[in-house]
């Protein structure tokens, strides 16, 4: 009798102990991840941080008017960019991309020979490779488009050279052309806002 008694007895305390272990395992597994790892401690994923690729610009972007002081046009630039005064408009930049408008005495309309032949050779940017010239049609009238690639200033920290791609836009109106210029780095996925931002060019006198 006493044999029996001392078998279950050690059976007893073997299951304690077993139950006690299984307890440390499950806690022990319940913080096993870091807050860098990807899970919290419910073990449920976090939604993934959204990233855009360098010069991409968000969808989500709002957009502003601009008009110089004399009245003669207007375009919708995007809210919050960095803004540089120039003589007859104004430059835009945020990061990598840019949004520069200006308008010039023109005695003609520009042609795609004109742009091709006479401008852009003008521009004088670094390794300048042309893409392609074109008519386009925009919510403001005819333009004249020319596409383009260039070498971008070395970054002042880095002396990182970025390829960018231009989208440069002349309107024509009365002696007076609109020079619309939309650049940031090759690849980029900017169809849309670049043409949000040239659709939205107009003449207001």
């Amino acid at each position: 009798m006493r044999v029996r008694a001392m078998v279950a007895a050690g059976a007893i305390v073997a299951a304690a102990a077993g139950c006690g272990g299984g307890t440390k395992a499950h806690t022990s597994g319940s913080t096993a991840h870091s807050p860098g790892g990807g899970r919290t401690g419910t073990g449920a994923a976090p939604a993934a941080t959204e990233s855009n690729p360098p010069g991409d610009i968000p969808d989500n972007t709002a957009y502003v008017a601009f008009r110089p002081p004399s009245g003669l046009y207007e375009v919708k630039v995007p809210e919050g960019w960095a803004r540089t005064g120039l003589a007859t408009g104004a430059s835009y930049t945020d990061k990598l991309d840019t949004v520069r408008v200006e308008v010039v005495p023109a005695a003609s309309a520009p042609t795609v020979q004109s742009v091709r032949g006479i401008e852009a050779p003008k521009i004088g940017a670094a390794k300048m490779a042309v893409v392609k010239a074109d008519t386009v049609r925009r919510t403001g009238g005819t333009a004249v488009r020319l596409v383009y690639r260039f070498d971008s200033a070395p970054d002042p920290v880095t002396g990182k050279v970025v390829r960018d791609e231009a989208e440069r836009y002349e309107f024509y109106k009365a002696g007076h052309e609109a020079v619309l210029t939309l650049s940031g780095p090759v690849g980029a996925d900017n169809v849309d806002p670049w043409k949000a931002v040239s659709d939205s060019f107009r003449w207001l006198k």
